[in-house]
């Protein structure tokens, strides 16, 4: 690690510089074909890959089932590495982390063991949870039907992010009796089909779109009951919060480079070359800042949801209840000031540089794109009337929440 790296600081933990060093290298060979990825629209297959390969899909598998065994804040500490290196795969495996985390939490039953066996050799779980038009936030469209002795599964999701690059798929669903329950099938069943049609204009690489289940073969011990981790929503928020924290290193240290390397530069500056300019320093100096300020801040509510879930296993059920709590109030009291940071900071870039920074060989305006699409993800307005709300009336966060068409009695 150089000394300008040191400067995002100490990890979360005394083992974590000898943890990130196995993926270090995996981390500059992602970021080595990240602008010609983005620029020429190749899925990040063989990058997949190469996580599956070095264990870091598995951080969290207990070792006793081939995994690392990572705590929450050395996960989160992790992913702001991976982000730095591409915003894309971070959110590509987000739906992965948390299935990984709900088997965590499941306790002793076939279901984990099971799971943790797989989830030990490296495969990894794409989500199809999320429907569009006028799915009700009540229930699913998808559902499964009876077919003799097993179940067959019809049904269609958006964005399933990261499932097309998975082995399974976990899907969300209502059962015949208008229940909700979730089932997982391999990728490749038959009647399974992933598109690539994730057209948003930023974290293009996500494979953020359809997936179609036509008549898929379900058997009994694939249908499991629909409950999340408790502090899922503080999860997966913080994924989204990771991220933006990796791209606020990467456009830093890239804007960095190239002002290091500038050798034209305009006579009305403050200096014959762009390095030795004060007022371009500035900028680059506080566009570190933001990406330092993001990754702190993240760091710190990862302590918060490693609380919660230790606190899942206290036995203790008020000392749970007051975790999960803080940990959603923590991670929602971040986010405005993470987005606001990187929103402002994917601009403000630009100034250090001029006119040539807009050329599209550079793909900087990738991170504005990115930081923007990851910014819209679970509106961003409601969390300060939250976090309000719990400042002046004490009312706590609501711990699990649904999108879709508001259901008459609601409305």
């Amino acid at each position: 690690m150089s000394h300008i790296e040191s400067g995002w600081g100490a990890g979360p933990s005394s083992r974590y510089e000898q943890l990130a060093e196995r993926f270090r290298p995996v981390f500059r060979n992602i970021r080595a074909g990240a602008i010609e990825r983005e620029l020429q629209r190749q899925l990040p297959l063989e990058q997949i890959a190469w996580l599956k390969q070095s264990g870091f899909t598995a951080l969290r598998v207990p070792e006793s089932h081939g995994g690392l065994g990572a705590t929450l804040p050395e996960l989160f500490a992790l992913l702001i590495e991976l982000g730095e290196a591409d915003s894309n795969l971070v959110q590509s495996i987000r739906g992965h982390l948390g299935f990984v985390e709900n088997v965590l939490n499941s306790g002793s039953s076939p279901f984990r063991d099971k799971w943790l066996t797989r989830l030990g050799r490296g495969e990894i779980v794409g989500p199809a949870w999320s429907e569009t038009g006028d799915a009700r936030q009540s229930e699913f469209s998808t559902r499964i039907a009876r077919s003799g002795e097993s179940w067959r599964l019809n049904g269609r999701k958006f964005y399933t992010t990261g499932s097309l690059y998975s082995d399974w798929i976990d899907i969300g669903i209502t059962d015949e009796n208008g229940k909700g329950v979730s089932v997982t099938v391999s990728r490749t069943a038959e009647g399974v089909t992933v598109l690539d049609d994730w057209n948003g204009f930023g974290q293009t690489l996500t494979a953020s779109g359809t997936a179609i289940f036509a008549n898929v073969a379900i058997a009994a011990d694939d249908i499991n009951e629909e409950i999340h981790f408790r502090y899922s929503p503080a999860f997966y928020q913080l994924i989204h919060l990771a991220t933006l924290a990796g791209i606020g290193r990467a456009q830093s240290g890239e804007v960095a480079q190239q002002v290091a390397s500038r050798t034209r530069t305009y006579s009305n500056g403050n200096a014959p070359r762009a390095a030795q300019d004060a007022q371009i320093l500035q900028v680059v100096g506080r566009l570190r800042g933001a990406a330092y300020s993001s990754g702190a801040i993240v760091l710190h509510a990862a302590s918060a949801v490693q609380r919660a879930y230790d606190a899942h296993f206290s036995g203790d059920q008020e000392v749970e209840n007051h975790a999960v709590a803080i940990a959603e109030l923590e991670v929602s009291q971040s986010l405005n000031v993470v987005s606001d940071l990187l929103l402002n900071a994917s601009s403000t870039l630009f100034d250090a540089l001029g006119a040539s920074a807009t050329l599209k060989p550079l793909a900087l305006d990738r991170f504005w794109r990115n930081v923007r699409t990851l910014s819209s993800h679970n509106p961003r307005i409601y969390k300060d009337r939250i976090v309000g709300d719990f400042a002046v009336n004490g009312t706590l966060p609501p711990e699990q929440w649904r999108i879709g068409v508001a259901d008459k009695s609601s409305v």
